[in-house]
């Protein structure tokens, strides 16, 4: 008898992968040190450990037999500090060290930004657990594209290891996501060589294209539709383009999304009649795939929005890797559906902000 998966999420923030992993009725467990973040997750009934993953390895959760993870991005992203970039040699040179001794320590004091050393723990999770002679069924890494270079080396020591595996960059709005947001993705799978990356359901985005079906695949889907707003909009972003800060770059509401960012309710949201507004936490979370209904919580909401994985694409990334089948009417209906209704609700938890999640 096969017995059920079971995910440890590692810097599981709000719980992007873990509402995907719900969706699909997975158990998963995130860690994740920010208090915001885990105030979000405990408001959802997500399961939560408040604490550093450096601290925990994989022998501290047993059960776990998928190791999923997305760590911090800021030294990695091209509007972060960039240290993390230019340390790509150096993080897969300690990548081959580990890989020698089986995962060990990460010599963290040779980045500038101690951050960037963070990109190496699941490789020390998943190396600990091959030393303790329990390896992980299935791994799946997220990152912003910067990273990929990082996990085409980890797929080159996992596979030496026994595992097949695929890395790649998949644009969100291949999969349903109202947003075009790039992601580099490695899946891995223990003893199967036969891993790839999930195909595209959807259209990508291009400019001044329209949105339709084509060529067996469906429409993207633009943040009118996401939102369910009839009046038209456009957001003026809170970023420069093309080097120019004064140049705002602008998405009309029958096209996607731009990158939702950690600053996303300070876009502007300027409509037809010449008023202006932003963004609500709901709406930034919809434009993200989170239910309308999740409940936000602790500081900081918008950048938690801006740090997830879209939980659309996390059951992509997810399915692909334990090989299930996904119907993509469901999964229309399931994104859409209500989260808090019939969820447990936590401990510790005032029932007034219960309430006051369910009517957002």
């Amino acid at each position: 008898m096969t017995l059920p998966h079971h995910i440890i999420d590692l810097f599981a923030g709000p719980g992007g992968l873990d509402v995907g992993a719900t969706w699909l009725d997975l158990p998963a467990k995130g860690i994740e040190w920010d208090s915001s973040a885990c105030a979000t997750r405990r408001m959802a009934g997500l399961d939560t450990v408040e604490g550093d993953v450096r601290n925990y390895g994989p022998e501290h959760f047993p059960e776990a037999t998928v190791l999923t993870g997305g760590p911090p991005c800021q030294t990695f992203t091209v509007a972060g500090t960039g240290s993390g970039r230019e340390a790509l040699d150096d993080v897969k040179r300690q990548a081959e060290d580990m890989s020698v001794r089986l995962g060990g320590s990460i010599l963290r004091k040779c980045f500038a930004d101690e951050r960037t050393g963070l990109v190496l723990e699941p490789l020390r999770w998943a190396l600990s657990a091959l030393k303790s002679g329990t390896p992980f069924e299935a791994i799946v890494l997220e990152q912003v594209p910067a990273v990929l270079p990082i996990w085409e080396t980890y797929g080159q020591i996992l596979k030496r290891n026994g595992y097949g595996v695929a890395t790649g960059i998949l644009r969100t709005e291949e999969f349903g996501v109202p947003q075009t947001r790039r992601r580099a993705v490695l899946i891995a799978r223990l003893g199967d060589e036969d891993v790839s990356l999930p195909a595209p359901t959807h259209q990508s985005f291009r400019r001044g294209a329209l949105s339709q079906t084509a060529l067996g695949l469906r429409p993207w889907v633009s943040m009118g539709e996401a939102l369910e707003r009839s009046t038209s909009f456009t957001v003026v972003s809170n970023y420069g383009s093309g080097g120019d800060p004064r140049n705002r770059g602008e998405r009309r509401s029958d096209e996607p999304s731009a990158t939702v960012t950690g600053k996303v309710t300070r876009n502007r949201v300027r409509f037809a009649n010449g008023k202006e507004g932003r963004f609500t936490h709901q709406e930034a979370g919809r434009l993200q795939t989170f239910p309308r209904d999740y409940p936000w919580s602790g500081r900081d909401i918008g950048q938690q929005i801006g740090n997830a994985i879209p939980p659309r694409l996390a059951v992509h990334v997810l399915a692909r890797a334990l090989k299930i089948q996904i119907d993509e009417d469901e999964l229309d209906r399931t994104v859409n559906s209500s989260w808090m209704a019939g969820r447990p609700v936590p401990l510790g938890v005032k029932s007034e902000n219960l309430v006051a999640a369910q009517q957002l």
